[in-house]
């Protein structure tokens, strides 16, 4: 069951569409401008049940939706595939349900499954956000239920005219959207599905919006509003107030009140225009005197900036409205609600700045420019303002190495260090800090810099130094002083500037690589590492004969997997490393180490087979998240050189099982692989971390208070740089448009990705080939050829999904090894940017791959397959070779193998195999040709332990004879033998995940 949002006259309206219905036959063709009931949708009960609702209101809604006169067009996330060519807009009746809005709110918080349900929930964390910061305003909105009888008047209460009976009218808060907010709003209406507010009378969206926003709005403030704001309302005003909270909005209209709070909302909302004023901060020379200079800005260009003074001048200024006097006067009348101290620069006939001595400077920081840029008006603030300045620096000096290792390194080794106070990097002596301290005041000029200060701040710096601030200590305590906790623990007074030499001066500076010695390819690897590939190979030797962890986080397809192999080889240890991967990964490290590093020892510890007594003997132990939290406690038994987690985006969220088993497994160091070190927000930055390195960032709730916050919410630029130098001797970042990584890679690069079955599809799978067999033995000819086709196409569809053989429009989540890795894939290349090409051989697996892609990734994915006409076809190269979005398009291997270019993506992914090598490089081709500028990537998905692996296998051994031996197509298994078929559809454990 599918849920669909539609913003009807009540509210919004909840209607559901069956996956799997079939249409009812129609007696008779109805008009354009008859509804009929929608074939596919859920009676209105299904919809409240599926919702959690407790008996909502119901109701029957005509939609204006595509389709024919027998049908609409299924929504894509159905799967479905339309067989409707000519769609045009008929009129549908649905059954849906109305619940409250705060009913809705909850909904929308738990049903994101399609394009509707996804905008309304934009719509509500908008509303969210805009509630949280105070971007409400209380209105009296004339229409509603007339109210009770009033009671009697109280003395003095001039604005009641109890004698005459009142209209009825309703008290609600509705959202202020300007600056920003604005943009985003036009955003959100531009970006909403036409299935979000079609009805027999289309709106437009931007007015959907808007009542959709402001109904959530007045929902979550009477929310958030628990206490009433009068107790017992007499008057009219306290009626109006008191309607403001609880669920009761109705109140008498006050037909003055409501004049002046539609002028307080239409003044608050109209400073977002063609300009704004703006207000600019200029610091003095050396003087207290302070000036706010007034301005008026483009709202769309904030370089043309005009002073008042020239606006006073009777300057024309292109850009600016034909009246800029009365723009800038309007605005400032805005503006002074906001900021009262601006009524003495209004007093005069020519406002253009405003004069303030330093307290009151400070007060504009603080206070009132926050206030007025939320409220869209223009503001100028100098360079240092928001940079807390004063802090620590720290100088270290290495002594004499008498603990080197192999490097000429270690981090036992002692320094001695110095902590000092500084205003940026220039240090402050005692006297000067007292001197701070006497003045009391939040702004002082220190060596020729203006500098905020505190109470907090110099209480911090008094603390600090009153304490030891030389001495002696080894070169990991400092490293983790400097990129972890301060030195004192006073998160008022960070540490700023650092001072050191050696290779801990060169690990905070990023400039450790001169300190590293070359590793070419190892003896023992079959293959030859690349420059960067050497380069990273080294990195991590080094990180390593530290005693440090690392996370490699190099692009897609640099080769983090073989430069870990390489490692391995290089080393050489006797201990082995545990590999942690997602289930998806197993066979692709199992084979490539096989394929790279063959005489690494590898076990794979998973699976109901799984023996602990053998990891002693191996190289290299594989196993998944799961058995490393299930086996967590026999793997802690174990001794480990190196415990490696790939894709270690699995443990972004540090509270989760898996991510604080692998955290808790005792070992020598640590190395995480991801290309996407960050994907959402800075707490999966730390978790990664701290899995590398614990305890190096500190525990999360400081780093969150010292640098998740400060960065995320104020994007402020210290804690920025302060995280960067804390992270960046750790983490190897490359990206392929690097130019020198670009001169390292082939054009074009091959890779096959392994993929376990699920069980269910390795049910499937086994009685597919133990029926077809039976068959195939008694069979001959026509008939024979015909058996082992049909059961090579059955057994591939399994590999695909099992939904894919069944045709049973069941659920694709969670059931395909192959799907599940097609996910991952996909999530990376959309996280880098890019394109990529989907090829598969099924039309029907396509149109199932496209709406689903597209829902849990939530991205554009195009489909052409061959019932496309030639105009929908240009139309979808075009869209897919000029649009800047990353995207996939998933392409039928048959409609779209030749004849296209689409060089705009740089990937290439082969969903299943279609036996001919030379019919895969056609397709191939369609990316990798003439106009392309990237290299391109190229990915075979196989499901190991099958079919698909074991002609891959056989096509490998007879490449040099492929164009005669396989020919043009997959005739050329149909002549294999009865037992070499069965060899061939055999399935082997080692596929089943």
């Amino acid at each position: 069951m599918l849920v669909h949002g539609v913003w009807s006259a009540e509210g919004l309206a909840f209607w559901a569409e069956t996956a799997g219905a079939v249409p009812a036959a129609s007696r008779r063709r109805p008009t354009e401008a008859e509804s009929v009931p929608h074939p596919f949708a859920a009676p209105a009960d299904g919809v409240a049940a599926e919702l959690v609702l407790d008996e909502p209101p119901s109701r029957t809604l005509e939609l204006l939706l595509p389709g024919s006169a027998k049908e609409p067009l299924p929504s894509p996330e159905t799967g479905r595939l339309a067989e409707v060519t000519r769609p045009r807009l008929r009129l549908w009746q649905v059954p849906a349900v109305v619940p409250p809005v705060s009913q809705a709110l909850h909904v929308l918080a738990e049903h994101t499954g399609t394009a509707t349900m996804r905008h309304w929930a934009a719509v509500a964390a908008f509303a969210h956000d805009l509630v949280r910061r105070g971007r409400v305003i209380p209105q009296l909105i004339p229409g509603a239920t007339a109210p009770e009888p009033e009671p009697e008047p109280e003395p003095g209460d001039s604005m009641a005219m109890w004698a005459v009976p009142r209209a009825g009218a309703r008290a609600g808060w509705r959202p202020v959207v300007t600056g920003a907010d604005a943009g985003y709003f036009r955003e959100l209406a531009l970006a909403m599905p036409p299935a979000c507010r079609t009805s027999r009378t289309e709106r437009p969206s931007a007015d959907v919006l808007r009542e959709a926003l402001e109904a959530f709005t007045d929902t979550l403030v009477r929310q958030a509003l628990t206490e009433p704001l009068v107790v017992t309302p007499r008057t009219l005003h306290e009626r109006w107030l008191a309607a403001l909270t609880g669920d009761v909005p109705d109140c008498p209209d006050v037909p003055d009140l409501r004049r002046e709070l539609e002028k307080w909302r239409d003044s608050v909302e109209s400073a977002e225009g063609a300009t704004r004023v703006c207000f600019r901060l200029l610091e003095p020379a050396d003087t207290d005197d302070w000036r706010v200079e007034l301005a008026l800005q483009a709202a769309d260009d904030p370089s043309l900036y005009v002073p008042a003074a020239h606006v006073w001048s009777g300057e024309k200024v292109a850009g600016l409205p034909g009246v800029p006097e009365r723009e800038l006067l309007a605005g400032l009348g805005r503006a002074v609600r906001l900021y009262p101290e601006l009524d003495h620069a209004l007093r005069g006939p020519r406002p253009s700045e405003l004069a303030l001595d330093t307290a009151g400077a400070f007060g504009f920081l603080r206070q009132a420019a926050p206030l007025l840029q939320a409220a869209g008006f223009g503001v100028q603030l100098p360079r240092w303002a928001g940079r807390t300045k004063l802090g620590l620096k720290l100088t270290t000096r290495a002594k004499a190495q008498t603990a080197a290792t192999g490097q000429g390194f270690g981090m036992r080794e002692l320094v001695d260090f110095r902590v000092e106070l500084a205003v940026g990097g220039e240090t402050i002596s005692e006297a000067e800090l007292a001197e701070l301290a006497r003045l009391k005041v939040p702004l002082v000029r220190v060596r020729g810099q203006w500098v905020e200060l505190d109470d907090r701040q110099l209480k911090a710096a008094l603390r600090a130094v009153a304490g030891s601030r030389t001495g002696e200590a080894t070169a990991s305590d400092m490293l983790r002083h400097i990129v972890g906790t301060d030195l004192w623990g006073d998160d008022e007074l960070p540490l700023v500037a650092v001072d050191a030499d050696g290779v801990l001066g060169e690990l905070l500076s990023g400039q450790a690589e001169r300190r590293l010695v070359p590793i070419t390819t190892p003896a023992g690897l079959d293959a030859t590492l690349r420059p960067y590939q050497e380069r990273g190979l080294a990195w991590l030797s080094f990180l390593s004969e530290l005693g440090l962890g690392g996370v490699l986080a190099d692009d897609m397809g640099l080769g983090k997997t073989v430069t870990t192999l390489a490692l391995l080889v290089h080393e050489r240890a006797g201990t082995p490393t545990l590999l942690v991967c997602p289930m998806s990964l197993v066979g692709n490290w199992q084979r490539e180490a096989a394929r790279f590093a063959p005489g690494l020892r590898v076990y794979v510890h998973h699976g109901s087979g799984r023996d602990a007594a053998l990891i002693p003997g191996a190289d290299l132990v594989i196993t998944t998240y799961g058995t490393a939290h299930r086996d967590l406690d026999a793997l802690k038994q174990h001794e480990w050189r190196r415990v490696v987690c790939d894709e270690a985006q699995a443990i972004k969220n540090s509270g989760t099982l898996q991510a604080q088993a692998v955290r808790s497994i005792p070992t020598g160091t640590r190395l995480a692989l991801t290309g996407t070190p960050v994907e959402n927000h800075l707490a999966e930055l730390w978790s990664i971390m701290e899995f590398a390195n614990p305890g190096l960032l500190g525990p999360r709730s400081r780093f969150r208070t010292r640098f998740q916050e400060p960065i995320e919410a104020r994007q402020d630029e210290q804690a920025a740089q302060a995280l960067k130098r804390a992270t960046g001797p750790f983490i190897l970042r490359r990206v392929k448009t690097d130019k020198s990584i670009i001169s390292d890679l082939p054009e074009k690069l091959e890779v096959k990705e392994w993929c376990p079955l699920t069980t269910e599809q390795a049910t499937l799978y086994q009685a597919v080939v133990d029926d077809m067999l039976a068959k195939i033995e008694g069979s001959e000819g026509i008939e024979r050829r015909g058996l082992v086709l049909a059961t090579m196409a059955k057994l591939k569809q399994v590999c695909n999904h099992p939904a894919h053989l069944l045709k049973d429009g069941s659920r694709l989540s969670g059931r395909s090894g192959k799907l599940t890795r097609l996910e991952q894939l996909s999530e990376e290349i959309l996280a880098e940017g890019e394109k990529a090409l989907l090829f598969t051989q099924y039309a029907e697996f396509g149109s199932m791959l496209q709406p689903y892609l597209a829902q849990r990734l939530d991205t554009t994915v195009l489909w052409l397959h061959g019932g496309l006409p030639k105009k929908t076809r240009d139309r979808l190269v075009e869209r897919f070779q000029h649009d800047d979005e990353p995207m996939l398009f998933v392409l039928s291997l048959k409609a779209a193998g030749v004849g296209l270019n689409l060089t705009a993506a740089n990937h290439v992914i082969h969903v299943d195999r279609w036996w001919n090598p030379a019919v895969e490089d056609q397709a191939t081709d369609r990316a990798f040709r003439i106009g392309q500028r990237k290299n391109v990537q190229v990915r075979k998905l196989i499901c190991a332990g099958t079919l698909e692996e074991r002609v891959d296998q056989m096509i490998e051994r007879k490449k040099a004879l492929a164009e005669r031996v396989v020919g043009t197509g997959e005739d050329w298994l149909t002549d294999l033998s009865t037992d070499e078929l069965r060899e061939v559809f055999r399935l082997t454990a080692e596929g089943v995940g």
